[in-house]
């Protein structure tokens, strides 16, 4: 089956003062167009490294990525990227941060009007059109990621990369954006990939888990394809037995590198 993104055989080493620190080895992994797939693990197991990797943000040292065809050779607006930071420009309403990267990618082809209505059209999206002349300082922190989400799907990428986007939340907007996302998703249809560390959130909203080895040179250890049929209710999962036994097996796959790695720290 074609592979919409494709990562191949990809590699990250690290120039240190002790020498090279290999983060990624060979790491093969294949998304389908309107896949959501997490990548999940242990601190230091190179998550948000092959998430930099796809974004462009990094080159991998051995390897390559592909989407849509063409090589990943640096950052570009084909890949939209939330993270678990806002980073709003505090000087910018909700309207001018959104709008800015609406400019930045279609302002030399398309008049003003059509660049504020792309802009209006993404944060209604995310249910943001009150706030729209609000500055960053003046909403809540869910409210700020909302905005996040916007710009980075107000430029129509190819793929939306996530990380740990909801990580510095609480838990009930933490659920409230889930639930959000997986609204937006659904009638997007965005190809999704997004690190989290939180078992749940993989699990809930993926098609598949990818779950990283520890570091370093860390790989796919594993991948759990999420057989839950979508549209997905909160509450429902809570009690279903199918939801219950992919997440033991997140967790049991945890713990085992967890352990794993014990007799490694004691050594040191």
């Amino acid at each position: 089956m074609e592979k919409y993104l494709l990562i191949e055989k990809a590699g990250m080493t690290f120039e240190t003062r002790k020498g090279g620190f290999v983060a990624l080895a060979g790491i093969d992994l294949g998304m389908k167009k309107g896949e959501f797939v997490t990548l999940i693990g242990h601190s230091g197991c190179g998550k948000s490294t092959l998430l930099n990797l796809v974004a462009g943000l990094l080159r991998p040292t051995a390897g390559g990525i592909i989407l849509a065809g063409r090589e990943v050779a640096g950052p570009g607006p084909d890949r939209g990227v939330v993270f678990q930071n806002h980073s709003l420009l505090p000087w910018l309403s909700c309207f001018g941060n959104v709008h800015l990267a609406v400019e930045r990618v279609f302002g030399g082809s398309e008049p003003r009007a059509k660049l504020g209505e792309r802009t209006r059209a993404a944060l209604a999206l995310v249910g943001l059109t009150h706030a729209e002349q609000k500055l960053p300082h003046e909403i809540s922190g869910g409210m700020k990621q909302r905005v996040g989400i916007a710009r980075a799907l107000a430029i129509e990428p190819k793929v939306l990369l996530m990380d740990e986007p909801f990580g510095a939340l609480d838990a009930l907007t933490r659920a409230t954006l889930q639930d959000e996302l997986m609204r937006i998703v659904a009638g997007t249809g965005a190809t999704v990939l997004m690190v989290t560390h939180d078992v749940d959130e993989a699990v809930l909203l993926s098609d598949r888990v990818v779950m990283m080895t520890n570091g370093p040179a860390a790989r796919i250890g594993e991948i759990l394809e999420v057989d839950l049929p979508r549209p997905r209710a909160r509450l429902t999962l809570a009690s279903d037995p199918r939801f219950m036994a992919l997440r033991a097996r997140v967790i049991e796959f945890l713990h085992e590198k967890q352990a794993e790695a014990a007799p490694l720290r004691t050594a040191a």
